[in-house]
């Protein structure tokens, strides 16, 4: 591991959001403080990070909406409520300067955590594009949904998808993206309907053939390379069903044949030499359901491997490769 002055100045808001009922399985409402026990404040502070952790949201003084309610979009209340509150903290961490890591908590919290951050980087006239680390798309709507869970919903509802527009209604603004900034990758799980709105929108999907075929640092370099050419800047969604249930058995939703150790180690080290990424989710993970920790501990390891945890100091790549094709 490097040293600890690698970050001067470098700050990271932690944030806690417990919501659990925007998927099928309760229990990622603990999913907050698993990934404080397992070391993730300590890590990144060893990288020399000031971390701020802002402790765990809650909605218990929120008051309910008044729009009617989406017939398929099951405790709409509860999470029109999260996003309500969440959203207006996310645009605050954003524009404190330092890093938002949003700790999740299941995937719906994302609707308030990205529209946060989007708002804070459109009043500055950047682009944000979102990479959805995940092994299901998000993109389903009321009118597609075969659960009506809704943290299937949200990248849809990101995107400006129709039949969610009363969850922001006028208690904030809404700072839709548009499809050509989401990247979804790692895909495995998609449904019928939902497949042909992401195909119908041209969104950019890196399944798990894609992988296998190209590798991850092939395509994670692309996704770089267009936030690059836009002047954008990237906010990371990341899944931990994006991984393989063997590499982490605590989420709700596993899918087989997800990212190995290496190949999810390596994308959060292409992202960090990047120096893209301004915000992050970590979403889904359910201790209930983990063996002694281990999923938590992965995804602070990643987390780590994000904000530039290495075992080496690794020369850059303009000078790492000699003309003899060896290092300088």
């Amino acid at each position: 591991m490097s040293g600890n002055n690698k970050n001067p100045g470098k700050r990271v808001a932690l944030l806690g959001i417990p919501v659990d009922i925007g998927a099928s399985q309760r229990g990622t409402l603990m999913g907050p403080d698993a990934m404080r026990t397992a070391g993730l404040g300590a890590v990144l502070e060893t990288l020399g990070i000031a971390v701020e952790d802002h402790g765990n949201l809650s909605i218990a003084d929120c008051t309910s909406a008044d729009d009617t309610p989406p017939a398929n979009a099951k405790h709409y209340r509860d999470i029109q409520k999260w996003v309500r509150a969440i959203s207006p903290h996310a645009y605050q961490l954003a524009q404190s300067g330092a890093t938002p890591i949003f700790l999740g908590g299941d995937h719906s919290l994302a609707m308030g955590s990205i529209n946060g951050v989007a708002r804070h980087w459109q009043a500055k006239g950047r682009e944000l594009f979102v990479l959805w680390l995940d092994a299901h798309a998000d993109y389903n709507t009321p009118a597609t949904t075969l659960t009506g869970n809704m943290h299937g919903m949200a990248a849809a509802f990101l995107c400006g998808e129709p039949g969610l527009d009363g969850l922001l209604g006028n208690a904030e603004p809404r700072a839709t993206i548009s499809p050509t900034q989401l990247d979804l990758f790692g895909i495995r799980s998609i449904d019928p309907l939902e497949k042909a709105l992401v195909r119908q929108r041209q969104i950019a999907l890196a399944d798990m053939r894609q992988i296998d075929e190209f590798g991850v640092g092939v395509l994670i370099k692309q996704v770089i390379e267009r936030v690059h050419a836009r002047n954008g800047v990237l906010h990371l969604s990341f899944d931990v069903d994006f991984l393989d249930p063997g590499l982490a058995p605590g989420v709700g939703t596993t899918v087989q044949g997800g990212a190995t150790y290496r190949e999810a180690h390596l994308i959060m080290e292409l992202l960090h030499d990047s120096g893209l990424v301004h915000s992050v989710d970590v979403v889904e993970l359910n201790p209930f359901l983990d063996e002694r920790g281990c999923t938590a501990r992965v995804a602070v390891e990643l987390i780590g491997s994000l904000f530039g945890q290495q075992i080496t100091d690794r020369r850059t790549p303009s000078n790492a490769i000699g003309a003899n094709g060896r290092g300088t």
